[in-house]
C-alpha cells in the first residue's frame, strides 16, 4: 500500500503547556550542573558592524566574502541546518527536504555543487574524505553557532582542502560565556516536532582564564508525506583557557547521532502519475513460501517499505585551536583535530542469489548459502543490505604569523590521514520487514568462508598535506591592501578493493597521487572611509572522488594489476572577482562580477537506489555573473536586507561517451545553476518585538546536461517574529519566536543529482537515458520556540 495521501497536520500549540514543560527542564538542569568543555576558535567574525540585521556585516577581505552572524541566526528555526541559514545570499541557491532541516538537502554556489565547495567548522575540514560531500545536518546545534561565512570565488590561502574548487563556507562556534548562566529552549511545532535544548555556561572560574560550557538537544519530525520522521541526539562542548588576549587554548568538541526515514525523492514521471506526495511503502511485501528443490526468485520492492530507507549516522568532531605569541610580532597557531563518521544511507535492501556469493580465493561470485531455510541454495532473497562507511580522520593545521612593517606573513603546513571504509553487510529480513540492527552490524550473513557477505568492500586511505604562503601589505596608510598567497595541496589515495558480491575481480590495489600550485591575487582599495574596490583570482583544484577507483567503468584489471581506464583527472578552477563596497554606520551595499574558468568539471553522483556511484568529466565549464547585496541598520524600527544575482553558465564542450562518441553538451548550461536568485528580509522592530517577512525567489534550473529536462523557478515567502518578556524571578529573558516558512503552500521542485547527463534518447548519439530525481519543497509549516536563561 503506497503512501500518496497528502498529510495536513494542524499546529496544537499551547503556551501554558509550553512553559511548564521548559520549567519543569530548567529545575532539573539547575540541580544538575554538569563541569565541562567550550570552545570557539579566535576567528570569530562578528566583530563588523551588523547590517541588515544579522545577514550582513561590513567586510574588509581583497575578496568576495559574507557573513552571517549569531543576530540572524536565533531569527531562525532552531532546527535548521547550515544550507538553511545561507539561503538569503545571492550566490547561494540551497534547499532543503523537509521545513525542520533535519533532513538534510542540498546547495550550490555559483553553480558549484557542494562536492565542490570547501566546508569547516572551526577551522577543520568536515567535507566526505571520500567524495567531498557535506552534510549540513549534522555538525552543530544552531543554537551554539555564532557566524557562518562564504568566501564565493576562492579558498583562504590557509583553507586545509583538497576538494574545493568553488570557495568555502565556514560555521564558528560560539565562546563560552563570561558569566554563569543555564540557557533553556523548547521548540514544537506541525508534523509533532520538537526540540529540546538546554546548555550549562560555568562562567569565568576562580583563575579567571577558565571558562566552559556543554549543551545538549534533541529533535524529532514525522516526515511531510509518507511515514516515518527524523530524530537527532547532539552535544557540543567546549573549554577556553586565556592566558591572554594572545595567548590560549580553545577546544571544542561536537557530537550527532540521528536516524532519519528518507524522504522519496521523485522522478517527473513519478509526479506526473502518482502526485507531490507519493512517498515509500507503507508495508513490506514479504518472502515468498520457502519450498525446498524449487528456484524462487523475489525482487526489490518498488518503492521500498518505507522502514528500509533510513539513514542512520554518528559522527563526532574534537578540535582544539592554540595561540601563542612567540614575540610581540610572532605569533604561532597550532589546530589538531579528530573527526569520527560512522553510518549508512540509501535502502536497506537487496535480492541476494544464493547461488553468487563471492570466493575470495577465486574471484568468482559462485559460493553458497541458504538464505531462507528451504534446505536448497536455488534461491533469490531480500536481505537488508547498504553502503556503511566509517571515517577515521585526524589532522593537524598549524601556522606562523609574521608583522613587519607594512607585512602580514602567513605561513604554515597542513597534515591529515583519512581513513575511509566502505563496506555493504546483508542483514536477513523478517516477513514483516524487520533486520537485527539498522546499523547493519549485528547478524550479518557470512559466506561459505566464514567471512561476512559484502555488497562492497573497499578501503581508501587518502593522505592529504599542504603548505601555505601569504603576504598581505598595506599602503597609503592601509588605503590600499594587497594580498598575495600560494599553496600547494597534494593528496595521495590508496584504494583497495577487496572483492564482494558485486565485483568479480580478484582484490586489486590502486595508487594515485595529485598535485598542484595554486596562485592566490587579491587587492582592496579604499576611496573613501565608506568605500572601497576589491578584486581577487585564484586557482583552485579538486581530486576525483574514491569512487572513481572502483569497478565502476574506470577501472581494469589485468593479471591482479589495476589500472585506470583513460585518465581520472583532477578537476580545476580560475576564479576572479571584481567588486565595489559602500559600508557606512547606516548602510550596506556591494556589487561583485565574478568569472569562473573550470577545465575538467566533475559530475559525479551516488544514486541511494541502485547504490552506484557515477563519475564523469564534463571538461571545460565557464561561469560568470553578477551579486549585489544591500542592507541597512533599523531607521524607526525598520530594517532591510536584499540580495540579487545574475549567473550565466556554459559548458564547452561536447562530453564524450564512447569512441566518437559525443553528448552535444556544449552550449547548454550546467545543472542545479539558476540564471536569477533573490532574496528580501524586510524586518520591523519595536523594543522587546519583532517580526519580519522574508521572500526567496529562484530562477529556472537545468536539470540534465543537454537540458532536456528542467525544474520551473519559484518564489516562497517566510514569517518570523519574536517577543523578548521582562525578566521574571529566577527566569531572565524568556522569549517567544515563531517562525511560519512557505506560507503560500507552494509546490516547487530542485534536482537531487547534478550528474545526470540526459532524460530522453537522442537520435544518432545514445538510446541510454538517465532518470533525474528531485528534492521536493515542503509544504507550509509552522513552530515556536521559548528560550529561558536561568
Amino acid at each position: 500500500m503506497q503512501s500518496s495521501v497528502k498529510h495536513n497536520p494542524k499546529l496544537r500549540l499551547s503556551l501554558v503547556a509550553l512553559a511548564c514543560q521548559v520549567m519543569c527542564l530548567s529545575a532539573s538542569v539547575a540541580y544538575a550542573q554538569t563541569d565541562a568543555a567550550p570552545a570557539k576558535p579566535a576567528e570569530v567574525i562578528i566583530t563588523g558592524k551588523k547590517l541588515g540585521m544579522g545577514l550582513m556585516v561590513t567586510e574588509d577581505a581583497p575578496k568576495a566574502r559574507s557573513t552571517i552572524t549569531a543576530e540572524e541566526l536565533e531569527k531562525q528555526r532552531p532546527t535548521g541546518n547550515a544550507y538553511e541559514a545561507l539561503e538569503m545570499l545571492p550566490a547561494v541557491n540551497s534547499f532543503n527536504q523537509d521545513a525542520t532541516g533535519l533532513f538534510g538537502g542540498g546547495l550550490t554556489l555559483r553553480g558549484f555543487n557542494s562536492d565542490q565547495i570547501g566546508a569547516t567548522i572551526n577551522g577543520v575540514p568536515v567535507n566526505d574524505s571520500g567524495n567531498f560531500a557535506i552534510y549540513p545536518q549534522e555538525y552543530v546545534d544552531q543554537e551554539n553557532t555564532c557566524s557562518q561565512f562564504v568566501t564565493q570565488g576562492s579558498t583562504d590561502a590557509d583553507s586545509p582542502q583538497v576538494g574545493a574548487t568553488g570557495g568555502n563556507f565556514g560555521i564558528n562556534t560560539c565562546n563560552p560565556e563570561d558569566k554563569q548562566r543555564v540557557r533553556l529552549m523548547q521548540t514544537i511545532g506541525q508534523l509533532s516536532m520538537k526540540k529540546t535544548f538546554a546548555r550549562y555556561d560555568t562562567g569565568l572560574l576562580s583563575d579567571k582564564r577558565t571558562k566552559a560550557f556543554i549543551s545538549f538537544s534533541h529533535a524529532e519530525a514525522d516526515k511531510w508525506k509518507g511515514k516515518g520522521g527524523a530524530k537527532r541526539d547532539h552535544i557540543d562542548a567546549g573549554l577556553n583557557y586565556d592566558w591572554d588576549r594572545f595567548n590560549y587554548v580553545h577546544a571544542t568538541v561536537l557530537y550527532n547521532e540521528a536516524m532519519n526515514n528518507n524522504i522519496n525523492n521523485l522522478t517527473l514521471s513519478e509526479i506526473n502519475k502518482n502526485g507531490y506526495y507519493y512517498d515509500y511503502a507503507d508495508t513490506f511485501k514479504g518472502h515468498l513460501t520457502p519450498v525446498k528443490g524449487t528456484a524462487q526468485t523475489e525482487t526489490t520492492q518498488s518503492p521500498a517499505y518505507y522502514k528500509l530507507g533510513v539513514n542512520p549516522f554518528k559522527n563526532a568532531i574534537a578540535s582544539a585551536t592554540a595561540k601563542f605569541r612567540l614575540a610581540d610580532n610572532l605569533d604561532l597557531k597550532v589546530l589538531p583535530y579528530l573527526w569520527y563518521g560512522f553510518g549508512n544511507g540509501g535502502v536497506q535492501q537487496r535480492a541476494q542469489s544464493e547461488k553468487a556469493f563471492y570466493n575470495s580465493a577465486t574471484g568468482a561470485r559462485d559460493g553458497l548459502v541458504d538464505l531462507n531455510g528451504d534446505g536448497d541454495t536455488l534461491d533469490t532473497v531480500l536481505v537488508a543490505n547498504a553502503s556503511v562507511t566509517k571515517t577515521y580522520r585526524p589532522g593537524v593545521t598549524s601556522s606562523l604569523l609574521w608583522t613587519v612593517d607594512n607585512h602580514e606573513i602567513l605561513g604554515g603546513f597542513w597534515y591529515e590521514r583519512a581513513r575511509h571504509e566502505q563496506t555493504g553487510p546483508m542483514l536477513a529480513l523478517s516477513n514483516d520487514g524487520e533486520r537485527a540492527d539498522e546499523y547493519l552490524q549485528i547478524g550479518k550473513i557470512l559466506r561459505p568462508d566464514g567471512k561476512f557477505a559484502q555488497s562492497r568492500d573497499q578501503l581508501t586511505i587518502s593522505t592529504a598535506y599542504q603548505f601555505f604562503l601569504q603576504d598581505t601589505v598595506s599602503f597609503m596608510e592601509d588605503k590600499l591592501k594587497i594580498n598575495v598567497g600560494v599553496r600547494n595541496p597534494q593528496v595521495k589515495r590508496e584504494f583497495t578493493n577487496f572483492g564482494d558480491e558485486n565485483n568479480s575481480y580478484k582484490p586489486y590495489a590502486l595508487t594515485k597521487k595529485y598535485n598542484d600550485v595554486l596562485p592566490q591575487l587579491g587587492a582592496r582599495y579604499r576611496l573613501t572611509n565608506d568605500d572601497q574596490f576589491f578584486a581577487s583570482m585564484a586557482k583552485n583544484v579538486k581530486a576525483p572522488p574514491n569512487f572513481a577507483f572502483a569497478n565502476s567503468g574506470n577501472i581494469k584489471v589485468a593479471n591482479g594489476v589495476a589500472t585506470f581506464v583513460g585518465e581520472v583527472k583532477e578537476e580545476s578552477s580560475w576564479n576572479t572577482d571584481i567588486g565595489y563596497r559602500h559600508q557606512d554606520n547606516k548602510f550596506i551595499a556591494t556589487v561583485t562580477a565574478f568569472w569562473v574558468d573550470f577545465k575538467d568539471r566533475q559530475a559525479t553522483a551516488f544514486d541511494p537506489l541502485t547504490q552506484v556511484s557515477t563519475y564523469n568529466n564534463v571538461g571545460r565549464v565557464k561561469n560568470n555573473g553578477l551579486e549585489f547585496e544591500l542592507g541597512n541598520m533599523p531607521i524607526n524600527g525598520w530594517s532591510f536586507y536584499a540580495s540579487l544575482g545574475f549567473n550565466n553558465s556554459k559548458i564547452q564542450d561536447n562530453m564524450q561517451l564512447g569512441s566518437n562518441v559525443f553528448l552535444p553538451t556544449a552550449g547548454k548550461e550546467m545543472i542545479n545553476t539558476p540564471r536569477r536568485k533573490a532574496g528580501l528580509s524586510v524586518e520591523y522592530q519595536d523594543g522587546a518585538f519583532w517580526a519580519r517577512l522574508k521572500a526567496r525567489a529562484t530562477g529556472v534550473q537545468q536539470t540534465s546536461m543537454v537540458n532536456d529536462e528542467q525544474a520551473p523557478g519559484y518564489t516562497t515567502f517566510g514569517i518570523d517574529g519574536g517577543y523578548t518578556f521582562a525578566n521574571f524571578g529566577m527566569f531572565k529573558r524568556p522569549k517567544l519566536t515563531f517562525n511560519l516558512s512557505n506560507i503560500t503552500d507552494k509546490q516547487y521542485r530542485n534536482a537531487s543529482s547534478t550528474t545526470v547527463k540526459n532524460t530522453l534518447a537522442i537520435p544518432g548519439v545514445t538510446t541510454a537515458v538517465d532518470t533525474q530525481r528531485y528534492y521536493l519543497g515542503a509544504p507550509r509549516f509552522a513552530s515556536v520556540t521559548l528560550s529561558i536563561d536561568l
